[in-house]
């Protein structure tokens, strides 16, 4: 497997991450614990030492299931978690607000570090930008927390590139995390790849393969279970998925001609395949 530099952080992680998601949310019934550790593990063993999670998968269980299957591995490999949602620590009872108030992040990130079985968070991202919170502040919380040895390294997800820009003048940032595939390229006209690259700051989709569509492995037949995500998404309705075949079939006449053979089985992903770069 080659590594790749997340800019010019030092931190040197897998050319393909493991998402972790799906192992516990949103594609269904979660897979029995044994079965997640094992894939996990099976990772490791294939080369991949960059893993991804949150808090808000499960919420809490992802993240439990991580720390435990990489418990065995934790020097080879990297960790990147995400915080941001209001969820009651306790209770993992969700509100389905935003909270990124520093007192609320520095309660999360105790928690992570004993769900991780970890001393330390190698990659720590804001999920998703609180409007309500100066980002700012976000960034002097998490210059803090790197300060006192409970994070390696800041990043953000589905930040504008001003904000990014701000977070980044008060703690370097080390990696943005944002939706982009051939059928996501927003960051390539919003100024987000723009500012990475100016920035030297890591980038990494999520989703690249379209949350399985562009495998070639879904067509409008294909039957969702009640509790996969995709089920609401537009994107998956019947018609969409009809017309969007297009894009996959020539994605398949590409692939002839270049001999590129088929990496992974998407169809029913059991996880939320992240590219840095």
């Amino acid at each position: 497997m080659k590594k790749r530099e997340l800019g010019k952080s030092n931190l040197e992680v897998s050319a393909l991450g493991y998402g972790c998601m799906g192992l516990s949310a949103m594609y269904g019934q979660p897979l029995p614990r044994p079965d997640g550790i094992r894939i996990i593990r099976a990772a490791v063993e294939r080369g991949v030492t960059f893993f991804d999670t949150a808090e808000a998968y499960g919420p809490f269980v992802n993240e439990e299931l991580v720390g435990e299957a990489l418990a065995p591995f934790r020097q080879q490999v990297v960790i990147a978690t995400k915080f941001g949602w209001d969820i009651d620590q306790k209770t993992g009872q969700r509100t389905g607000l935003l909270n990124s108030r520093p007192e609320h992040i520095r309660l999360v990130v105790e928690a992570m570090l004993k769900r991780l079985k970890v001393e330390t968070i190698d990659l720590l991202y804001q999920h998703r930008v609180d409007p309500d919170v100066p980002i700012e502040d976000v960034a002097g919380t998490m210059k803090e927390l790197i300060r006192h040895g409970k994070v390696k390294h800041y990043g953000l997800s589905e930040a504008a590139a001003q904000t990014i820009r701000r977070a980044h003048a008060v703690h370097p940032i080390t990696a943005i995390q944002s939706e982009y595939s051939l059928w996501t390229r927003d960051v390539e006209q919003n100024g987000v790849l723009a500012t990475c690259e100016e920035l030297s700051v890591g980038f990494i989709p999520w989703s690249p393969l379209g949350a399985g569509f562009l495998t070639g492995k879904i067509d409008s037949a294909t039957v969702f279970e009640p509790t996969d995500f995709r089920i609401n998404s537009p994107r998956f309705a019947t018609d969409a998925r009809a017309a969007n075949l297009a894009l996959v079939d020539l994605l398949k006449r590409v692939a002839e001609l270049v001999a590129a053979t088929e990496a992974v089985d998407c169809a029913n992903p059991r996880h939320d395949e992240v590219a840095p770069t």
